[in-house]
């Protein structure tokens, strides 16, 4: 019996978990089993052909909301030209209504519901044997023309599952792809709007077990790790002792985390502060909302004061990357209130911000309460809401506009400079420079068309001549240094006039390759001529002090006492826009490329 286990996944840099313990449970038995893994971005066809030729009796295929869709018509088209063959469903997304899925798809012949290794392993076992179905718990499966959804199967205890990270066919692939990983299952908090609140409890894998699995991917040369567990720092003692052991064997690699912040103990963060490799860690972090009525409404119990207190505790440490995540649409949170939601969030400026909106998710209790809240969503996966009781269609599509811009705009990192400037000092908050700008966006039809790297500093540049916006030339001048620094080698083309003319750009480069000490004692170690200097620099002339605008932008704002104060005065937003910095005079910016072992491009500033 030859068995294929199959997903597809969102990305190819993506690799699946799943399919892997599945192999890795059932290969002792079942020698004829492989995987094949596929991207949603694949033609149907492409992977129909594929698994095909493949000739197999089963194809099991892990299903997610991201994947459902495309995988259904996969199937409807295997089963016309395999109608033999045994097409097998588990995951997530099939696993709290498998009645429904098999009565939309007729193609489906079982589904494998929660924990898959044993349910699949003992399918395997009925459809090579016997073909008693009634014994495999956790499975559902058609007898004639009706459905049987079978009794759950008990938890797996998680030490007696085989690794799925040894298979020699991954190793060449290890540095190129992200590699799933988890160190338990479960999650010990309700939240209504997710999957992991319908498991209780939360199950460990022995911890020297992940350690030699996870001592063996990094030796092979995986470069990023992502790890699967809900709420890694749950346990503070495991938590802890992985932390020591990654930071003592990382090799370069990069670990990301999701992480509960308003339980991050003070100890665990000094640690990290004081012993995490810069750029090692990498923190996810649900925020959600922090709208207390909203929290309070969908069990989601949550400190706002202590999760922020710990974001910028581990932001002052500058070791580690934090992505922290916002559900607009969610109980009672209206236009108004989501608003303040991003603005309390934004005002911690994390490395990435990341606007989602709510999800019905079949199984989650929110979406069992979805008349309560008066929702409307999408039929079809992903189950996105339209609207809410609270929210219409129409803040939805705004809010929309907003997150397209964030993400060009802050979670690029491409004008950090530049935005940090406008949100400080322009605009009376974060959400009112997105938003506007996003509308703004919208109204010129850009969201219908491609954009290259200088379409982002154009169009930010015409939205904010167009809204008469004051100090244009100190943004201008932050929007070319975004420019510059944006670029690996020295660009060949920009996407302004250049200020200088012939003779002073000569001045400068000579004065430049005649004093380099004024620079750096490296470059004047260096001893380049002028014509050397020249291949790998570029120069400009700003109209103020670029270091007294960049010392207004830097450092940490975020105060939660001041957000407290703000919102008893009844203002409208957190992150009101400061006074600008006297900037008087002018600055020749030199920026040079190709200089270190970094490779980004290093700037140097002199007042003229």
């Amino acid at each position: 019996m030859k068995i294929i286990l199959a997903t597809l996944n969102a990305k190819y840099i993506h690799t699946s978990l799943a399919i892997r313990l599945l192999k890795a449970y059932s290969e002792h038995e079942f020698q004829d089993i492989h995987l094949a893994e596929y991207t949603i971005k694949d033609p149907v066809m492409n992977i129909v052909s594929d698994l095909f030729q493949k000739k197999p009796d089963v194809i099991g295929f892990s299903c997610y909301i991201w994947n459902i869709e495309e995988t259904v018509k996969v199937i409807g088209i295997l089963k016309q030209v395999m109608p033999e063959v045994t097409v097998v469903l588990g995951g997530p997304e099939v696993s709290y209504e498998p009645s429904y899925w098999m009565q939309r798809e007729a193609g489906i012949d079982f589904v494998v519901n929660g924990d898959g290794e044993e349910t699949f392993h003992h399918l395997l076992q009925e459809l090579r044997d016997d073909r008693k179905f009634h014994f495999v718990y956790g499975a559902a499966y058609r007898k004639g023309g009706e459905l049987i959804v079978n009794p759950p199967r008990p938890k797996s205890d998680l030490n007696t599952l085989p690794s799925p990270h040894r298979f020699p066919d991954d190793l060449p692939d290890l540095g190129k792809r992200i590699v799933y990983f988890e160190t338990s299952r479960g999650c010990p908090f309700n939240c209504q709007f997710c999957l992991s609140s319908i498991e209780v409890g939360v199950r460990y894998y022995d911890i020297e077990r992940v350690k030699a699995d996870l001592l063996y991917l990094i030796e092979n040369g995986a470069k990023v790790i992502k790890f699967l567990d809900r709420t890694f720092n749950i346990n503070r003692n495991y938590a802890m002792e992985m932390f020591q052991f990654l930071i003592d064997n990382h090799q370069g690699c990069v670990f990301q985390f999701e992480i509960t912040a308003d339980i991050m103990r003070p100890e665990v963060l000094d640690f990290l502060a004081e012993h995490a490799p810069p750029g090692i860690f990498r923190f996810e972090i649900g925020v959600q909302s922090t709208n207390d009525e909203t929290n309070e409404l969908v069990k989601r119990r949550q400190n706002f004061t202590k999760l922020s207190r710990t974001v910028m505790k581990i932001k002052a440490s500058g070791n580690i990357d934090q992505h922290l995540d916002l559900i607009a649409g969610l109980p009672q949170e209206d236009y108004a209130t989501f608003r303040k939601t991003f603005n309390d969030v934004f005002a911690m400026e994390p490395e990435e911000l990341q606007l989602g909106f709510l999800k019905m998710l079949r199984g989650t209790g929110l979406r069992a309460q979805a008349a309560k809240y008066n929702y409307t969503y999408m039929e079809h996966a992903p189950y996105e809401i339209l609207s809410s009781h609270v929210m219409p269609f129409s803040d939805i599509i705004r809010l929309k506009r907003l997150e397209d811009v964030l993400e060009k705009y802050w979670n690029s990192h491409r004008l950090d400079h530049s935005v940090k400037y406008l949100i400080r000092h322009v605009f009376k908050s974060p959400f009112d420079f997105f938003q506007e700008f996003g509308d703004y966006w919208e109204a010129r039809g850009w969201q219908k068309i491609g954009h290259q790297l200088e379409d982002l500093f154009t169009r930010l540049h015409a939205f904010l001549t167009d809204r008469r916006t004051p100090s244009m030339p100190v943004i201008t001048g932050l929007m070319k240094l975004d420019y510059f620094l944006g670029h690996k080698y020295k660009p060949r083309k920009i996407w302004w006039d250049i200020t200088l003319d012939k003779p002073e750009w000569s001045h400068y480069m000579k004065e430049i390759a005649e004093h380099p000490e004024r620079l750096s004692a490296k470059l004047a170690d260096a001893g380049f001529s002028e014509r050397e200097l020249q291949k790998f620099t570029v120069l400009e002339v700003l109209p103020f002090r670029l270091e007294a605008v960049l010392d207004s932008i830097s450092g940490l704002r975020f105060d939660p006492a001041a957000v407290a104060v703000a919102e008893a005065a009844d203002k409208s937003s957190t992150a009101l826009a400061e006074a600008l910095p006297d900037a008087g005079g002018s600055t020749l910016l030199i920026v040079m490329y190709q200089q270190d072992e970094s490779q980004r491009a290093q700037y140097y500033a002199l007042p003229l």
